[in-house]
């Protein structure tokens, strides 16, 4: 296990007979990866970061294993995530992608405030902001992410009282998967996106 974080390091020996503390650089995860000489590497479980560096790992001759590079890049990009669920015909909050400050405002009229709003190529929840009107907006847009063709922004209707459902269900056979937290609670600052 590689982390940089000592605080968030678990002690649990079923989970890795080695920890590194060391930055999680691709350098640093490359220098690790010969060493050990693993069968592969797990990059889904480290917050936004690994995921970061993922393709260039597969790009170094790294075995990524679980979620490849190519479906984080998928999950990643949200407008092609968006047109996926309504390909699909899942629900979803009503909602935006902004390349510039004038489609950011254009869609939080259109959408209604609150919004939830955050930078585009994220998953790991990094940026996340409620806006509750256009002055919020605009400074988030400015300060936080700067908006623009390389820096889009999504937008999404934020819901209050919402629940969220934590669960597995396989589709196909219809197996249900039980663990402890399955259940229905207060989504807090989700959207089902």
């Amino acid at each position: 296990m590689v982390n940089c974080n000592p605080e968030t390091v678990s002690t649990d020996y079923d989970t890795s007979n080695k920890l590194y503390f060391e930055p999680l650089t691709v350098e640093d995860v490359l220098t690790i990866y010969r060493k050990e000489k693993p069968e592969g590497v797990i990059v889904q479980f480290g917050g936004q970061t690994p995921l970061n560096i993922a393709q260039e790992l597969q790009e170094n001759g790294v075995k990524i294993l679980g979620t490849s590079p190519e479906s984080i890049a998928f999950a990643e990009d949200r407008e092609l995530f968006r047109r996926k669920m309504i390909d699909l015909g899942i629900c979803q909050t009503e909602g935006g992608t902004a390349f510039s400050m004038e489609q950011a405002v254009e869609i939080a009229n259109k959408i209604g405030y609150p919004l939830m709003v955050r930078p585009s190529f994220v998953l790991g929840g990094r940026g996340m902001e409620v806006i509750y009107d256009e002055e919020m907006l605009r400074t988030y847009a400015h300060d936080a992410i700067q908006v623009s063709p390389e820096h889009p922004m999504l937008l999404d209707r934020f819901l209050d009282n919402a629940l969220e459902w934590r669960g597995g269900r396989a589709f196909g056979r219809h197996r249900h998967f039980r663990r402890r937290g399955d259940g229905a609670y207060r989504a807090g600052r989700h959207t089902f996106r």
